[in-house]
């Protein structure tokens, strides 16, 4: 089967979950000023930003997958929704962890989270991997350092989280900072097969 639907649908879901976040944030209840807009929403909006740019960076590798992909079949469509459901769950966490101010197990759970969806993608991209007339993964995405490296990352800031917690969300920032950086292998594959020369 095309993969159009599987794209639409978790375009809408991706779309929905930053909805469900900003909502969540907190406006000062007494006081128009800046100080009391940091005192309520600081913590809040730094969450929130940190949650935007991973839903950003799932949506974008997500779409450079698709971009790759001929056609899916029943495990890949559960894959996708495996990977879905831990992204669903970003607005519970992000929340969470900013209502708590920081605390040791919600920052914890946070890093859970994005294991949880990290995992989930490696799955997603297995699941595409072993289908017929997708040889050319392993040309576009070879070893994946990244992919690899960064559920380390959050398997350290989890144990962090219970030992300085503010110090947990520098590695769940820093992969997402590292996963910030473009990565071009999908558009110069595509123009290689469309005959194009960068």
């Amino acid at each position: 089967m095309e993969s159009a639907r599987l794209e639409a649908f978790s375009d809408g879901v991706l779309a929905i979950i930053i909805t469900i976040m900003v909502l969540e944030l907190r406006l000062p209840e007494e006081g128009h000023t800046l100080h009391a807009f940091v005192h309520t929403t600081g913590l809040g909006l730094l969450t929130y930003v940190l949650s935007f740019v991973y839903i950003g960076i799932y949506w974008s590798n997500h779409h450079h997958l698709f971009q790759v992909t001929g056609k899916v079949d029943g495990l890949v469509l559960w894959a996708n929704l495996h990977l879905l459901f831990w992204l669903s769950l970003l607005p519970l966490s992000n929340n969470w962890m900013d209502e708590s101010h920081l605390a040791e197990v919600p920052t914890a759970f946070y890093g859970i989270n994005l294991l949880g969806a990290a995992v989930a993608y490696f799955l997603l991209e297995r699941a595409l991997r072993r289908l017929p007339g997708h040889e050319h993964f392993d040309e576009i995405f070879g070893a994946e350092m990244k992919g690899k490296i960064s559920p380390a990352l959050y398997l350290v800031g989890v144990a962090l989280s219970f030992v300085v917690p503010w110090l947990g969300v520098i590695p769940y920032a820093g992969v997402a900072l590292w996963w910030l950086v473009p990565d071009r292998r999908v558009e110069r594959w595509l123009a290689q097969e469309r005959g194009e020369t960068e």
